[in-house]
């Protein structure tokens, strides 16, 4: 008996990498397209660009299948695996969306295996993982880097292979931006969503995850995962590991191995005479114990050639202090971090709402920012939200400023009020006939579509009934900050209301909507 599902989109984000072209081909082998079609309700594959500037092309398959599902290429700007995902299912518009790495390859029957797994599901499963087996060297004991990459195998919600409802996305604000490596952000988010009263399943279909080749110091470099850890407890509590499937970690030892290491280095100079060089004496052999146990640990497994011997014993001294670092940079980066959510997207009237208005204004030097805007814009970037503005301009088609006059003004206002990733402004009059001129909802369905995000992912914040109206008109959520030139009537229809721009901030980070 077949089970009908609805369409789903797949997700890749990458960097470049050649993989990629693996997974894809990997991916569409063997997909028809009316008989596939009942089988491998694959209706899009997005891949998503997060290098940070265009470089050389994509590595997609040269010979894709014609009659398979369309791929589409967007760009997130290099801001992270998490970023970049968000970016992927916002633009999808289908139930379900499967996120798969771009070093990952499917099984022939993968698609099918999708289908299967989301068939019937009860409405509260809000997602399902796939199986991800990781080759390991045939004739020999795996290196440290493979023993860690083959524990990718019994992970918990890794996105290597996870399928998430789009509505489930939504109503959790997606992957937390803030983790900007490849690292926690597929845990926050399964955690998120279990809160959120949904259930995760373990499906059937299969994905294999290659070793990628590791240089030296990558067990170093990896040590900044520390800085994610500290955001997870931050969300989550003290009792994220063990939720999340994971184990205690060595942080404490590393501290006491690390400890040990400034004891020696510094005993000497504070402590004069024999009780200084005792003390040095006594914190380096506490060091070198420890260093040369956690070497013995990543050692004794194998497979003990030359290379990885003395591998292990120089980054096995240089991970303590490497992983406490981290660990003290994290506390202060997210010191006050709070759970993730809200829109992805706030789009910002400009005059009176961001700066004081000033009519035909067409001289940037006239600019004057609206009091707490810059803090509350910060605000909303340090929560991973994508910011931008949306402006009715009929002062250039009535000839009294120029498009250039208004770019002039706009850019005066990144100066003072930081970076924007989307402008848009309506240069007509309301005799035009335009459908982008605010109440319209043009400027907002554009400002979203380049952002990669649906206009029900956005929030409009503005200061006359005309911002609301758009908002509403577009789908979006939009919230009236009322100004002196703001009329009653305006206040009394609008469905959100915010007495300042910080409160207005709050509204969207806490999801609250007030009147």
């Amino acid at each position: 008996m077949s089970h009908p599902v609805a369409d789903h989109t797949v997700v890749i984000p990458t960097i470049g990498r050649e993989s990629l072209r693996g997974t894809l081909r990997a991916l569409l082998a063997g997909l028809t397209r009316d008989p596939g079609r009942a089988r491998h309700p694959i209706q899009e594959i997005i891949v998503v660009d997060d290098r940070p500037a265009p470089g050389a092309p994509l590595p997609l398959p040269p010979d894709m299948p014609q009659d398979g599902p369309e791929i589409r290429v967007l760009r997130s700007g290099g801001r992270g695996p998490a970023a970049a995902r968000n970016a992927g299912w916002r633009a999808a518009a289908t139930e379900w969306v499967a996120f798969l790495d771009d070093d990952v390859v499917p099984e022939p029957g993968w698609a099918a295996g999708l289908a299967a797994d989301l068939a019937d599901l009860a409405p509260q499963v809000g997602g399902s993982q796939g199986r991800v087996t990781v080759p390991l060297p045939e004739g020999r004991a795996p290196t440290d880097w493979e023993r860690g990459t083959a524990a990718l195998a019994g992970a918990e919600w890794i996105t290597a292979d996870m399928a998430y409802r789009r509505g489930v996305l939504a109503e959790v604000g997606g992957f937390d931006e803030r983790f900007r490596r490849a690292y926690r952000e597929d845990a926050d988010l399964a955690l998120r969503v279990m809160d959120a009263g949904h259930g995760l399943v373990l499906g059937e279909r299969r994905v294999t995850h290659p070793v990628r080749p590791a240089g030296f110091w990558a067990s170093v470099r990896a040590q900044a995962g520390n800085a994610d850890d500290v955001l997870m407890w931050r969300v989550h509590g003290a009792s994220w590991r063990e939720r999340a499937g994971e184990g205690r970690g060595m942080l404490r030892r590393h501290l006491l191995t690390t400890a040990a290491a400034l004891a020696a280095a510094g005993a000497p100079a504070v402590l004069r005479g024999g009780r200084g060089a005792a003390a040095g004496v006594a914190a380096g052999g506490v060091w070198c114990a420890l260093t040369a146990g956690f070497a013995h640990r990543r050692i004794r497994p194998g497979p003990r050639t030359p290379a990885e011997v003395a591998k292990m014993l120089v980054t096995s001294a240089a991970i303590p202090p490497a992983a406490v670092w981290h660990r003290a940079r994290g506390l202060v980066v997210h010191r006050g971090a709070r759970p993730w959510g809200g829109p992805w997207v706030v789009l910002f009237d400009r005059d009176d709402t961001l700066i004081r208005d000033v009519p035909y204004n067409g001289d940037p030097e006239l600019v004057e920012p609206m009091p707490g805007a810059r803090r509350a814009l910060d605000r909303l970037r340090r929560h991973g939200v994508r910011i931008g503005v949306v402006s009715n301009q009929s002062a250039v088609a009535e000839g009294r400023i120029t498009a250039g006059d208004v770019r002039r003004v706009n850019a005066r206002v990144e100066r003072l009020l930081g970076r924007f990733d989307v402008w848009e402004f309506c240069p007509h009059d309301g005799g035009d006939g335009c459908d982008c001129r605010k109440p319209r909802p043009g400027m907002i369905e554009r400002a979203a579509r380049r952002l990669g995000a649906l206009p029900s992912d956005c929030a409009v914040i503005g200061d006359i009934g005309r911002d609301v109206e758009a908002a509403a008109a577009a789908g979006a959520r939009g919230i009236l900050v009322p100004t002196g030139r703001t009329r009653p009537e305006e206040v009394a229809g609008a469905a959100e209301t915010a007495p300042t721009l910080r409160a207005a901030v709050d509204l969207v980070l806490g999801g609250r909507r007030r009147r």
